[in-house]
């Protein structure tokens, strides 16, 4: 008698700082079918290092340059990319070649945005898939819900995060994290425009990652908007446990001369709504502490992406 045994995708993740090191745990303690093939950085003696070796993972603190020389590096199927967007230009040429298939966790939006519920399907066959930003992956789910119910004429998000959770690579990226959040509520979302703000909150103790949502709809059933938002909240939930909202969709009628509509000056004349949505994330303490939900949701959604990319893709090597 033979018995089948599901066959992992080796992953490597590059970036040994905090983001790829709860990335790396995540990998190894919840997915059932990728498998950490190494671990890369640049500084060797850096923390997330030292904890990748010590649960037998292979190393390097040659970069990229260092991951391509490894024996495993022809048998990685997807490459998880926690650098910054920089870094991840020259990573992504580096990797050019191989077949490995890059999941970026920084700006640089070489590839399609990705938020997994709202859009993943459509990119299972890209190359290099951008994982937009810790607000964007909080907040875009929100816009789409409303988006398949009415026309979203403005969208605009405010993603509160502890200034302990943000390293120097967000501190680094705060300009691309407001220029892609806004282009990814627009082509993601779907709204008409889209606008980002980023808050660094240094209360202590820490707080953790606080989003709002405000959304300009076209009149509509808002009770169905609202549905829609809490079925698409669960969702999220499913893969980023700590995900919830603080209180339920609020709406406020908007009339056609309020000083809301001029926010949309090309859109049509018409009542609208204004729909507020507060959120909260915490995270799930695999590495990072439990008020850092910014980058617990960004390693998480990029492990269902992972793991949804390598089952499409069939990059599964028999261990």
């Amino acid at each position: 008698m033979t018995t089948d045994v599901q066959a992992k995708t080796k992953v490597a993740v590059i970036g040994s700082g905090n983001i790829g090191t709860d990335l790396m745990i995540k990998v190894i303690r919840l997915s059932r079918t990728l498998e950490m093939a190494a671990m890369v950085g640049i500084d060797p003696d850096s923390d997330g290092l030292a904890r990748a070796r010590r649960m037998g993972v292979t190393t390097t603190s040659d970069g990229v340059r260092g991951l391509l020389a490894l024996d495993v590096a022809d048998e990685i199927g997807v490459v998880f990319d926690a650098t910054s967007a920089r870094a991840h230009v020259a990573n992504a040429a580096a990797l050019a070649a191989t077949g490995a298939r890059l999941i970026d966790l920084t700006p640089a939006a070489i590839g399609p945005y990705v938020v997994p519920v709202v859009n993943l399907d459509a990119h299972l066959d890209a190359r290099n898939l951008n994982m937009v930003t810790c607000g964007g992956q909080a907040t875009i789910p929100v816009v789409a819900a409303a988006a398949r119910i009415a026309p979203v004429r403005y969208a605009e998000i405010v993603a509160s995060i502890s200034s302990r959770s943000a390293g120097p690579g967000t501190r680094a990226n705060i300009d691309e994290f407001t220029e892609t959040t806004s282009r990814a509520i627009e082509r993601v979302g779907g709204a008409d425009r889209g606008k980002a703000i980023i808050v660094l909150n240094p209360a202590d103790p820490p707080m953790i990652m606080r989003d709002t949502v405000f959304c300009l709809l076209d009149d509509c059933d808002t009770d169905a908007v609202a549905a829609s938002v809490a079925a698409m909240v669960a969702e999220v939930a499913e893969y980023v446990p700590g995900y919830r909202l603080k209180q339920r969709v609020q709406f406020r009628r908007i009339g056609r001369d309020d000083a809301e509509n001029s926010l949309i000056p090309d859109a049509p004349p018409g009542d609208r709504w204004m729909m507020t949505v507060f959120l909260e994330v915490a995270g799930a303490a695999h590495y990072l502490p439990e008020y850092a939900g910014n980058l617990d949701i960004m390693t998480s959604a990029a492990l269902r992406v992972g793991e949804r990319v390598a089952a499409h893709a069939g990059t599964a090597v028999a261990r």
